[in-house]
C-alpha cells in the first residue's frame, strides 16, 4: 500500500542501492559518456526488482504524480529517471500531462529517455489530444531544444499506418539541415520505420529531398533488406 511519497522514494532507493553493482555502473556511466551516475542494474533486473513499487494501489496518487516524477528527475542515478517514464507509463494521459513530459525531455536529456518519452507518452498524448498537436510541434521545432526537436521525428514512430505523412514529412524539412548527430539520426529512423509501411512513399521522398548522408543511411535499411529479397 502507498504510504507517501517519502516513503515510496526511500523503499525505491532501497532495492536499486541494495542490489546496485558498482563495477558494472562504472561500465554504464562510461557508456553514457560519464552524463549519469549508476547504481549499476542490468534493466530486466531493475524491472523485476521494482515490480512491486508499480501496482496499482502501491504506486503515487495523480494528483501526485508530477512531483514524484520531478522528484526522480532530480536524483543523480540514471536508474530513477528510468522508472519515472515506466511510472508514467502507467498512468492514463490527461490534458496537462504534456508539461510534465516537456519537462522530462528538457531535463538530463539524453536518448536513452527521450526516444521512450517521444514514442510512449507523447506519442500517446498526441493521439488522444490532437486538438494540440500543431501547437505543440511547431513550439518545440522552434525551441532550439534538440531533444524537443528529437521527439518531433519520433513521436509517431508507433503509429504505423496512421502516420501522418505530411506531418513528418514537414518536420523532417524543418529539421535536415541542422547539423546535429541526435536529429539527423532521427529522421533517417522515423522515415525508416514508416518504410515499413509505404516503402514507395519514402523512397520517393528520399529522391526529392537532399538529405545528410547519415539520415540517408538509417533510412534506406529497410528498403534495401526488402529489394535485396525480392
Amino acid at each position: 500500500m502507498y504510504g507517501g511519497p517519502d516513503d515510496y522514494l526511500d523503499r525505491l532507493e532501497g532495492v536499486l542501492r541494495e542490489h546496485g553493482d558498482p563495477e558494472r555502473a562504472q561500465g554504464q556511466k562510461r557508456y553514457m559518456k560519464e552524463k549519469f551516475q549508476f547504481f549499476g542494474l542490468k534493466a530486466n533486473e531493475r524491472r523485476e526488482l521494482t515490480r512491486d513499487l508499480l501496482k496499482k494501489n502501491e504506486r503515487p496518487p495523480m494528483e501526485e504524480l508530477g512531483a514524484m516524477v520531478e522528484s526522480l528527475w532530480d536524483r543523480p542515478e540514471r536508474e530513477y529517471q528510468y522508472f519515472g517514464v515506466e511510472l508514467l507509463e502507467r498512468y492514463g494521459h490527461h490534458e496537462d500531462s504534456v508539461s510534465l513530459y516537456e519537462y522530462i525531455i528538457v531535463n538530463k536529456s539524453w536518448w536513452d529517455t527521450v526516444d521512450r518519452i517521444a514514442k510512449n507518452l507523447v506519442g500517446g498524448y498526441l493521439q488522444m489530444y490532437p486538438q494540440h498537436r500543431d501547437a505543440y510541434i511547431e513550439k518545440w521545432l522552434n525551441s532550439g531544444n534538440i531533444w524537443l526537436q528529437r521527439t518531433c521525428l519520433l513521436f509517431q514512430l508507433a503509429y504505423k499506418k496512421d502516420t501522418d505523412v505530411k506531418l513528418l514529412f514537414d518536420v523532417i524539412r524543418e529539421l535536415k539541415d541542422k547539423n546535429e548527430f541526435f536529429i539527423q539520426k532521427a529522421i533517417g529512423w522515423s522515415l525508416r520505420e514508416y518504410s515499413k509501411v509505404d516503402p514507395v512513399v519514402v523512397e520517393s521522398f528520399i529522391k526529392r529531398e537532399n538529405l545528410s548522408s547519415l539520415a540517408t543511411r538509417e533510412e534506406m535499411k529497410v528498403i534495401k533488406s526488402a529489394t535485396l529479397t525480392e
